[in-house]
């Protein structure tokens, strides 16, 4: 499974990688809480995803990345996530943040900021959830002793994300250590889980960095 990322142009998707809709479930107060997955895509051994945001047939590409003149330029940094990410140690967990991969799904925000809940005792577990939902992995909850990530377990896949709380569509959620390369033949670090931006507007290509609620992007 590999996910390249073309000069300008669309993710090419191939290895036969389950895409489905992945919508931010919220509680009564709207707080992020849960993901919940939606309808499926047909399988299909190879696709390609727009990125630019002006497909008349998202979420697939229809060439409309040259109509436009779209700039795809990939400008994340290519470090590892460690080399990118600040360290914050509590009772019982250890946290990791790198904030420029935020995708903005605030499942961080939830029963009280995942910063304040990792210096308490007792919350552990609580930590443990709302890093482990976090689609971009910006956040890692961290077993302390043996220093080791407490990952979710996500088998390999694709999700297309919605926020019904905000009324827009997310990034392209990477689950489960699928490899993405960069337009110029760049390895990113293959991580559990990573997001894409396909709103065309992130500043972080080819990751997203929230812009798609600023613009209030759908993908309809």
């Amino acid at each position: 499974m590999h996910i390249q990322v073309t000069e300008d142009g669309p993710y090419e998707v191939t290895g036969s990688v389950p895409l489905a809709k992945q919508s931010i479930g919220a509680d009564g107060q709207g707080q992020s809480v849960r993901w919940e997955q939606g309808a499926e895509y047909p399988a299909k051994e190879t696709y390609r995803l727009c990125r630019c945001g002006r497909s008349g047939s998202k979420p697939y590409c229809d060439g409309s990345h040259e109509r436009v003149g779209f700039d795809g330029t990939e400008v994340a940094s290519r470090e590892p996530y460690l080399m990118q990410a600040g360290e914050q140690d509590g009772p019982e967990v250890t946290l990791t943040d790198a904030p420029a991969l935020c995708a903005f799904a605030r499942f961080c925000d939830a029963d009280g900021q995942v910063w304040s809940l990792v210096e308490m005792d007792g919350q552990g577990s609580a930590v443990r959830q709302e890093a482990g939902n976090c689609p971009s992995g910006r956040l890692v909850a961290w077993d302390l002793a043996a220093r080791t990530p407490l990952e979710p377990d996500l088998p390999p896949s694709i999700g297309l994300v919605e926020d019904p709380v905000q009324g827009v569509s997310g990034p392209i959620w990477v689950r489960g250590g699928i490899a993405v390369t960069a337009a110029d033949g760049t390895d990113y670090e293959v991580r559990n889980r990573v997001t894409l931006c396909r709103c065309g507007a992130s500043r972080n290509k080819p990751f997203c960095d929230g812009s798609h609620a600023a613009i209030g992007f759908r993908d309809e």
